[in-house]
């Protein structure tokens, strides 16, 4: 956790036991990613490409639902994402980015960065992002569902 000029950053960087292009597979894939990002089965639409929409109903473990919005700022697979989340009463989207690095054959290092507006703002970022990572995680050790 860090405060900088432009905001409250943090990153979160994991050991995933799975190469790189599943990694990618797991977070760009409509279906996979529903399975394991804490989304409605059924809404998530990727247009993964740099400019492209994508949109998700979470729930979340208390089963309360939210829609997401927005774009994929930047897309240099299979390598980094990043992802901007339209959020009300804001002028630009807020920005997540991914990086994907290759260690060995069978291992990818992760590492998700965000920088938010607010001290609260990050706190609850970086807890959704550990969520993600979690989720992930357990996601790569078990495989898709059918």
């Amino acid at each position: 956790m860090s405060t900088d000029q432009n905001g409250y950053s943090y990153a979160l960087t994991r050991t995933l036991d799975a190469p790189v292009s599943r990694v990618w597979q797991a977070w760009t894939t409509p279906d996979q990613y529903a399975q394991w990002a804490y989304a409605v089965p059924g809404s998530v639409e990727m247009d993964v490409r740099t400019g492209g929409a994508w949109k998700a109903t979470m729930r979340t473990p208390e089963g309360a639902e939210f829609p997401l919005t927005g774009s994929f700022i930047e897309v240099a697979e299979p390598h980094r994402l990043t992802l901007g989340m339209d959020v009300p009463g804001r002028p630009d989207p807020a920005a997540m980015s991914l990086e994907l690095t290759e260690q060995g054959p069978r291992n990818t290092v992760i590492t998700l960065r965000q920088t938010c507006d607010t001290a609260e703002e990050r706190d609850g970022a970086e807890l959704g992002s550990g969520m993600l990572l979690d989720g992930l995680t357990g996601f790569l050790a078990t495989g898709p569902k059918a």
